[in-house]
Parts: structure tokens; C-alpha cells; sequence
């Protein structure tokens, strides 16, 4: 069974949080998890309608402000998201990367949701601050959908995929998505991508196909392993190519709405290429 007692939702002002905020109330509703949100004060922020003084900073109501930041929008619907949930807001100042992994290890946090991009936080949030927070905690770290705009209220797991990567830590991506998929009643696919076969040749590029067959053939054998030795239930989908975009060219033939990513420690596939496939995916990505 999952457990997800506490959530951390570093929390943008006055945008790119709703669509993030609405997902977290999904989870914390369907776990009973208490919802934590931080908002860290920036000159950004400030200028956005955050308080500059001390005392009026101290007295300020963080979750207030961003519910009626979100009600001035048509159809906002995130009072009633949240109503009958656990949720402490926490203010702080300094590095929003730095101030974002103390407070997820000081918490105690099980999980940490965020926007893929922000407006007060950092212009480039994958750039900088994610990549901080990725490398400066083992927390698991769910991104919401680098769109330009998500519909806030047509979020459901109802399809998670999970991309694979074998190796000493693969069976951690495939638990979590296998928890959550059976939480939520959800279908399971896993994605394999293996290393490209394209090459150049006279007359332009060509598919080694006996190279792809091989990297195929091996990654089949190692899957139907994986499926053996974790008892886990799920379609399977093996590709070669770039990662990113295959994954995406798989979420869209899985209609997923959640992609699960095996990206810690350092090294590996699928770290090297975790920010293009936060770029690449029009779905959130937990990145485990």
C-alpha cells in the first residue's frame, strides 16, 4: 500500500499554482495527506502583491490570498478542492531551491509537487531551481504539465506509464507506479527506450535493424524479467530512439495522465534526460 501522508507544494503567487494545487488535492484527499504549502518570498513575488514588511508579511494569509488570486478566474473551483483537507501554509525568504529542500526534509515530506514553470520563482524553473531540488533531495518530486495552460479541473489518473530503466534501482520507479495505478484503478504500461540505431550512410540515415533487434530482443528478455520478479501486471511498450520524444509519442498512444520516471541518484538514462521529458510530456511527471 501507498503511503502519502505529507505533500509539499512549493506555491507560485499569483500564477502557475492552480493546476498543481487541484492535483495535490486529488492525492491528499484519496491518501488523507496534509497539504504543506511554501511560498519563498522574492522581489518577484513582493511585486506581485506579497507584503514587504515584516509585520504585515507575518500576518498574511498565504492560502487566502492564492484562493482569491484563483476565484477572480472563471470557474475556478479550488475552494472547493481543498475544502475538508489538511492545509498549512509556511512562508520563507532566501534560495527558493535551497529553501524548498529544507523545509521538504524538515517536514518530512513524502512528496514534493511543483509547477514546471513559474513566474515569481525563476523565468527558467527547469533550468535552475528543479534541477536543485533534484539533485538536493531524494523526495519524490511530481512536475506538473509544461503546457501553457492546463485545465485545472480535468485532472485523473486513470492511465499511468512508467519509464523504465534497468538497472539497481529499477524496481523503485515500477512500485510506485504500480501503487498508484492500483489506487486509482488506473491501467499500467511500462516504457522501455532503448539507445538509438540510426546512422548515417551514404544517401542520408539508415535503421541498423539486426543492431535493433538485438537491443529490442535484449530489452524484452530483461522486461519479461522485471514482470516476473515483481509480480507486476502492465502492458509493455518497447522503443528505441531519443527518450523524450518516444516517451511522449507513448504517452499519447496510452492516453497517460501520469508518467512516472526512475531519476535518482545521479547518472542514468533517464536522469541525463529527465528535463526534456518534463519538456516533451503535455502530462505531470513524478519523478521518483
Amino acid at each position: 500500500m501507498l503511503k502519502i501522508s505529507k505533500i509539499l507544494l512549493p506555491a507560485d503567487f499569483p500564477l502557475s499554482t492552480e493546476a498543481v494545487l487541484h492535483q495535490a488535492s486529488i492525492l491528499a484527499r484519496h491518501f488523507g495527506s496534509e497539504l504543506v504549502l511554501l511560498h519563498v518570498v522574492t522581489n518577484r513575488s513582493q511585486a506581485a502583491g506579497v507584503p514587504v514588511g515584516s509585520h504585515e508579511l507575518e500576518h498574511w494569509d498565504l492560502l487566502a490570498a492564492i484562493i482569491a488570486e484563483a476565484q477572480k478566474h472563471e470557474g475556478s473551483a479550488l475552494s472547493s478542492d481543498l475544502k475538508g483537507l489538511t492545509v498549512r501554509a509556511k512562508l520563507a525568504k532566501g534560495d527558493v531551491d535551497a529553501a524548498i529542500i529544507q523545509t521538504a526534509q524538515a517536514e518530512h515530506a513524502d512528496l514534493i509537487m511543483m509547477p514546471s514553470h513559474s513566474f515569481t520563482f525563476s523565468r527558467f524553473l527547469l533550468g535552475s531551481v528543479t534541477a536543485k531540488v533534484f539533485s538536493g533531495t531524494e523526495c519524490p518530486l511530481w512536475t506538473g504539465a509544461h503546457v501553457e495552460s492546463t485545465p485545472a479541473q480535468d485532472f485523473a489518473i486513470r492511465n499511468v506509464l512508467c519509464a523504465v530503466e534497468f538497472g539497481p534501482r529499477r524496481d523503485i520507479a515500477v512500485s510506485w507506479a504500480a501503487k498508484i495505478a492500483e489506487e486509482f484503478g488506473a491501467h499500467l504500461t511500462l516504457a522501455k527506450v532503448t539507445a538509438g540505431v540510426e546512422m548515417w550512410g551514404p544517401g542520408g540515415d539508415y535503421v541498423n535493424q539486426r543492431w535493433k533487434d538485438d537491443l529490442v530482443g535484449d530489452a524484452k528478455r530483461q522486461m519479461d524479467q522485471l514482470l516476473q520478479e515483481t509480480g507486476v501486471k502492465a502492458s509493455v511498450i518497447i522503443d528505441s530512439g531519443d527518450v523524450p520524444q518516444v516517451l511522449a509519442k507513448a504517452v499519447n498512444e496510452t492516453k497517460a495522465d501520469l508518467l512516472v520516471n526512475g531519476c535518482y541518484p545521479y547518472g542514468g538514462n533517464l536522469r541525463t534526460h529527465g528535463f526534456g521529458i518534463i519538456h516533451a510530456v503535455p502530462i505531470p511527471v513524478l519523478s521518483v
